[in-house]
């Protein structure tokens, strides 16, 4: 498999942001690791809406939320967005008992060809970089793809936990971060 670029979003990308958006909405499919794209019709809003989570400038008062940083995975030679993946920077109480540090989605018709756990994999020097020493993610259990892509990643499984009011189960694991170098070049 060739190179891929993890990179933050950003105006240059605008159009493959709205392709990724389209074929979700078109499958039906959940958008995990997106924030509010599913919501934004304009692709810049999001562009702005990420960058704005991602400084360190207020957020918005009245809610538990948490800095986070939004990356989109690039194939170079086509240009493509074949995932996006989201890094929440500490946690609030949901993020601590059910969502976890990382969230992710590949495109329906990019699954099942490695991306999600390269784009993993290409995110933890990242997490070490802000300081985070191990990161939590959480998956359906039903989704055996996304279990197999933290497995892949050094993911350890520390328990399943319903989450009332969605009607699902979450698996969570935790990567310990010793195991992955600082980044210097996260875009």
């Amino acid at each position: 498999m060739k190179s891929m670029l993890l990179v933050r979003p950003a105006p240059e990308y605008a159009e493959a942001i709205a392709d990724f958006r389209r074929e979700y909405l078109d499958a039906g499919s959940r958008m995990d690791g997106c924030g509010p794209l599913r919501r934004m019709e304009d692709p810049m809003d999001w562009v702005r809406y990420c960058r704005a989570w991602d400084t360190d400038g207020p957020l918005p008062e009245g809610v538990d939320w948490v800095r986070s940083t939004q990356f989109l995975y690039i194939r170079p030679e086509d240009g493509k967005m074949v995932g996006t993946i989201q890094v929440r920077h500490r946690f609030n109480a949901f993020l601590a008992a059910y969502g976890g540090h990382i969230g992710y989605s590949v495109r329906p018709s990019e699954r099942r060809k490695g991306y999600a756990a390269r784009m993993l994999r290409d995110t933890l020097p990242f997490c070490r970089q802000i300081g985070l020493e191990k990161v939590l993610i959480s998956c359906r259990t039903d989704n055996v793809g996304s279990r197999k892509t933290i497995l892949a990643n050094g993911g350890v499984y520390e328990s399943t936990v319903f989450v009332p009011g969605r009607d699902e189960e979450l698996e969570r694991y935790w990567i310990d971060l010793n195991n992955f170098p600082k980044s210097e070049n996260c875009d």
